[in-house]
């Protein structure tokens, strides 16, 4: 049963800190909306506006994105309090967050990429 307290008080953990940080990334991209919104006000040629379009289509599929990860978190989350300390550990809770673990990999990837093509679109048009 300790074993199992200890593995549960990490997944707890991991799953904590991925909120957090997704959480950080959704405000993050509020941020860089405005900073579009600023470009868009200033008489820009046709060429600063058509990539603003496209990273605002962005901006919206990340914060879909971070909602879902959000809402896999929160029933992770669940499935933690809910588990039952005597029952044997049968890898179920270690594979779902495995493909949690995976997808947040891959979504962290994905967001710094995103951030480092923006950070260099607003150096040339801010």
């Amino acid at each position: 049963m300790q074993t199992k307290v200890l593995y549960l008080s990490d997944l707890k953990f991991n799953l904590e800190t991925w909120k957090r940080e997704l959480r950080f990334h959704f405000n993050e991209m509020d941020t860089f909306q405005e900073k579009l919104e600023e470009i868009a006000i200033r008489e820009h040629e046709q060429k600063a506006l058509i990539p603003l379009e496209v990273y605002q289509n962005r901006i919206m599929i990340e914060k879909n994105a971070i909602s879902k990860l959000l809402h896999r978190i929160r029933n992770k989350m669940v499935n933690i309090h809910k588990a039952d300390l005597n029952e044997t550990m049968d890898g179920r809770l270690h594979n779902e967050q495995h493909s949690l673990k995976e997808d947040m990999r891959t979504y962290i990837k994905l967001h710094y990429e995103l951030k480092e093509e923006m950070m260099d679109y607003f150096l040339e048009w801010l």
